[in-house]
């Protein structure tokens, strides 16, 4: 373990917090203008979470508090093991296991609408499971190795080799991001919503670590979106940095122009668009093997 990559993940520690809340905060403000509002200030993500973690803690469940840790932590770790170079593999199998804990916080409050939308978090996760898991395994097959460290140093972009990946991956963020047409489980906005699904029964500190750790969740999600065109060139480290920034900003746009769908909908659109994107793309790099 070389000490760039101690670096690399120390700075995803320290630093991931800080950047995923100002992509927030550009997310709100790019939806205000695309809605013709001003918009609130784009460090309001900070804000709210100062106002959440102030705020007085009424307990609804002893048990959330220790589910709503230990998915801040397995998410912080998901990104640390990724940006030390280790198995990819291994780091969508931590990040599974942090939304199982999501799930389990939202389910032990016994509310109804809290349950609701913990079923409906684990309906999008067997909606989007493949596409990771396909990611994964099609990096494998261009790069020849699971590890991180490796994907990056070939010389060429994965994507070249896996554009029906890309696409599926990144059709499948629109769930994982809990954006329209597919935040059946909860909004990532306020105003779409009174009751918030999953986040109902979260409040105070809870509201605010559950915040968090989407903020270390979405660095490491746009960290995989980079990885497809990283290589040995110093330069592909920019236009990585392009291609998130764009894949954000569609996020976004769809987001703002898509009508919330059924959740039978969107796992027949999702296992659809990985069937004939990442499935055929796996077909193909196989035979040319």
């Amino acid at each position: 373990m070389s000490m760039n990559s101690i670096l690399w993940a120390l700075a995803y520690l320290i630093l991931a917090p800080f950047i995923g809340g100002l992509m927030e905060g550009f997310d709100r403000k790019i939806s205000a203008r695309m809605q013709r509002r001003v918009g609130p200030p784009l460090l309001q993500p900070f804000y709210d979470v100062k106002k959440l973690l102030n705020k007085e803690i009424i307990i609804v469940s002893r048990g959330q508090s220790l589910m709503m840790i230990t998915y801040m932590l397995m998410m912080i770790l998901t990104g640390v093991v990724f940006f030390l170079g280790m198995d990819l593999l291994m780091c969508f199998f931590v990040l599974s296991t942090a939304a199982a804990f999501l799930y389990f916080a939202a389910m032990i409050t016994n509310s109804p609408y809290s349950t609701m939308g913990a079923s409906r978090e684990l309906v999008q996760m067997m909606a989007y499971e493949p596409a990771v898991l396909l990611c994964a395994v099609g990096l494998y097959l261009a790069t020849g190795s699971f590890y991180v460290r490796d994907m990056i140093a070939g010389a060429w972009s994965p994507i070249l080799k896996l554009p029906g990946i890309f696409i599926a991956f990144v059709f499948c963020l629109t769930i994982k991001l809990r954006k329209s047409p597919f935040d059946t489980s909860t909004s990532r906005h306020p105003h779409q919503e009174l009751v918030k699904g999953l986040t109902t029964e979260m409040g105070a500190r809870n509201l605010a670590f559950y915040t968090i750790t989407e903020w270390y969740e979405i660095v490491f999600l746009m960290a995989v979106v980079a990885l497809f065109i990283i290589n040995s060139n110093p330069l592909s480290y920019v236009a990585a940095v392009i291609v998130v920034a764009l894949v954000y900003f569609l996020e976004i746009l769809i987001d703002n122009s898509s009508a919330r769908i059924k959740w039978e909908k969107m796992i027949i659109m999702a296992w659809t668009c990985t069937l004939v994107f990442a499935g055929v793309n796996m077909i193909i790099l196989m035979l040319i093997k």
